[in-house]
């Protein structure tokens, strides 16, 4: 079987990066890092504009119908480019709505997210982070056909530039179940709904936006909830893998970047009359940092066809993909600093903004120690 890409593939690879470095080059994103949105409408736009936003959207509803490993390759390019947007934040939310919702939520809210006219992001984790089922603890007060909901969900990305929040909660008091999901349920909640507040806090990556969504007595009706009352348990732990194989390609894009820039300073910085890619301290630093960007890659990509093509093996497969990348991106990030030397550690080096993305993204859907665990209760051990 032929795991490489399409003609197609490679086409929208060459044309993402092309864009991003006519439209968002470094000095563009430094400065969208400082502003209160954290990102451009403007390219946030023409990305709708071009398809981009909907690719993995049905194209009844606006899309173009494709698969998450043509996602995959979009992503990769946007943390190739440390793009700040909330790309990933609204394609899950897309994906929430894809499996879940009715004809009517998706003729809603589908159609805005493919040309970006909406946003779209998930709130399902909270304050212990914890990201199975257990985690949750938020629980839906019967009011009708729906629900009130009093509460915080945390780490959640693009919080105030979201329009449309899908929060997980309960919505009883359980069956015993032993992995806790037997009545967790999802549900759209609109930004502008009575008692929804979103507020973001500073963090290490600031291309990137995190924060909380505190939920005060805020209704959520019956036609809002995705599928049945406490029947969403496996696509929560869909979306995290999702999550977790959408993080790891912006981090294997980003990761490459920071090899780039790490291989042309070497070549370019002189030292004893020689360039340092010269000696052997610096080369065999590049060699193992190439090795983890390779071996990486094959993880990610398998489990960015098993998303479609094979649903059983994609807890393993995404959960092996984000373990590497978590340690190895951060591994990267540090040997990119050093071999820079004391430029590395200036803000005004690009190299430290790749560090920067990797701690942001080593925790996001779970960290390594979190993801090998996983892998291994999954084999019985």
């Amino acid at each position: 079987m032929n795991f490489g890409f399409t003609e197609e593939q490679d086409l929208l690879r060459r044309e993402v990066r092309h864009y991003l470095g006519q439209r968002c080059p470094m000095k563009q994103v430094r400065q969208l890092m400082g502003t209160p949105e954290g990102y451009s409408p403007e390219l946030w736009k023409e990305w709708g504009e071009l398809g981009w936003l909907g690719i993995t959207v049905p194209e009844e509803y606006g899309g173009a119908g494709l698969k998450w490993i043509d996602l995959v390759v979009l992503l990769e390019e946007a943390g190739r480019a440390l793009y700040p947007s909330p790309l990933t934040s609204s394609a899950l939310a897309g994906a929430a709505l894809c499996d879940l919702g009715s004809p009517e939520q998706k003729r809603e809210w589908l159609p805005s997210l493919a040309d970006g006219s909406r946003i779209g992001t998930l709130a399902l984790l909270e304050a212990d982070g914890d990201l199975t089922p257990n985690g949750i603890q938020l629980r839906g007060e019967p009011d009708g056909d729906g629900f009130l909901l009093r509460g915080e969900k945390r780490f959640v990305t693009d919080p105030v530039s979201a329009d449309l929040f899908v929060v997980a909660f309960r919505t009883g008091t359980g069956t015993g179940d032993a992995d806790g999901d037997a009545d967790l349920t999802l549900a759209l909640v609109d930004a502008d709904a009575p008692g929804v507040h979103a507020r973001t806090f500073p963090t290490l990556d600031q291309t990137k936006r995190l924060g909380t969504l505190d939920l005060d007595g805020v209704r959520v009706a019956g036609d809002a909830l995705l599928g049945e009352p406490g029947a969403a348990g496996s696509t929560l732990a869909r979306l995290l893998d999702l999550g977790a194989v959408a993080v790891a390609a912006e981090m294997i894009g980003a990761a490459e970047a920071a090899l780039d820039l790490t291989v042309q300073y070497a070549k370019q910085r002189v030292q004893f009359g020689s360039p340092i890619g010269r000696f052997q301290g610096v080369k065999h630093p590049l060699a193992e940092m190439y090795v983890q960007v390779e071996s990486s890659k094959s993880l990610l990509y398998y489990a960015a066809w098993a998303l479609d093509d094979d649903p059983e093996q994609v807890p393993r497969a995404a959960s092996l993909a984000k373990a590497y990348l978590s340690d190895a991106f951060a591994r990267i990030g540090i040997d990119g600093i050093q071999l820079h030397g004391t430029l590395g550690y200036t803000e005004e080096h690009d190299i430290q903004l790749y560090l920067k993305r990797s701690k942001w993204a080593r925790p996001m859907f779970g960290d390594a120690s979190y993801h090998y665990e996983r892998v291994a209760s999954l084999r019985g051990l």
